[in-house]
């Protein structure tokens, strides 16, 4: 004969079974049970037989004033109980998910928007909605955009590609130039409107290889007739460059929110073209947006709305 505990799980057990039994075994009664679940006395008396039917045992003993639950009754009360109390738990669950209030969003970011844009909707976002969890993870483009597409990541903050995967789209928020970037007190502050050959003695910090500035950048060099400065570090990571820029003489092309704010950094005054890029949001366009993602997407627009109004 097959064990009870697999028998349970053939289906004819019902959650109402359980509601039915902890009814009863909180009143006392079948007529108070079957008041307080709305049904009639019959009903009640028919599930109760019912649920003994399938677990073999009597789960109360009948008296004149009432019922008492046997010591299988007990065992069978408690776990029933524990049952409907994981369900209700899993339906609030489900209700704080839906409404963004739990759960987690995974962000991605690169330079434009790190500094300012993702952390101000962050926060925002956590004011209204302290129980949901953001996941922040930084690397280069190319690997934000393989993690976007694998599903790794729900969104990426950053500047925007001149072409995306056609499985991805794209929501501009603000227009940001790239600037040249150096300590307040640097000595190219003291220069009149330099150009890059007058800066390349300079140590300079270059975006890594696989990222679109880096090649702008070099593009840029060519253009004014300047060599690619020799001394140089490839970086990519917003804390070592900061520190780099504010310890040495070190030049960089960053996204200009980065140092607007930033007492210790200062935009280098030259006459190179800078070109307003587009700072935005990816995300997938072959799949629905999780309630947590929608919310964070939501905040990220009003942080933009108050750096479009910096950038005017």
């Amino acid at each position: 004969m097959q064990p009870l505990s697999e028998r349970l799980l053939e289906g004819r057990l019902k959650l109402r079974h359980l509601t039915l039994v902890t009814t009863i075994a909180d009143h006392g009664t079948v007529i108070a049970a079957s008041k307080a679940l709305h049904v009639t006395q019959p009903v009640v008396t028919r599930g109760l037989q019912e649920t003994e039917e399938i677990l073999g045992v009597q789960l109360f003993e009948r008296g004149p004033r009432g019922v008492t639950p046997t010591i299988f009754g007990e065992s069978f009360i408690g776990h029933a109980r524990s049952i409907i109390a994981q369900l209700r738990d899993a339906g609030s669950q489900i209700e704080l998910l839906d409404r963004a209030e739990a759960g987690r969003v995974r962000v991605g970011t690169h330079l434009a928007g790190s500094n300012l844009l993702l952390p101000n909707a962050i926060a925002s976002l956590k004011a209204e909605r302290p129980r949901l969890t953001v996941v922040v993870r930084e690397a280069t483009p190319d690997l934000l955009t393989n993690a976007l597409l694998a599903g790794e990541i729900d969104l990426m903050v950053g500047r925007l590609m001149s072409a995306a995967p056609a499985q991805l789209s794209q929501e501009r928020l603000y227009l940001e130039p790239i600037t040249l970037v150096a300590r307040a007190g640097h000595p190219v502050h003291q220069r009149r409107k330099p150009r890059l050959t007058d800066l390349v003695d300079y140590p300079w910090i270059f975006p890594i290889a696989q990222t679109v500035l880096r090649a702008e950048l070099e593009e840029t060099f060519i253009a004014e007739g300047a060599k690619i400065p020799e001394n140089r570090v490839e970086c990519t990571s917003i804390l070592t460059l900061r520190h780099l820029l504010i310890t040495t003489d070190s030049i960089a092309a960053l996204p200009l929110l980065i140092s607007h704010n930033d007492p210790e950094l200062a935009a280098i005054r030259t006459d190179l073209p800078l070109i307003p890029r587009s700072v935005g949001v990816t995300m997938p366009g072959d799949r629905q947006r999780t309630p947590a993602a929608e919310a964070l997407l939501q905040h990220l627009r009003a942080s933009a709305r108050d750096l479009a109004s910096t950038l005017a």
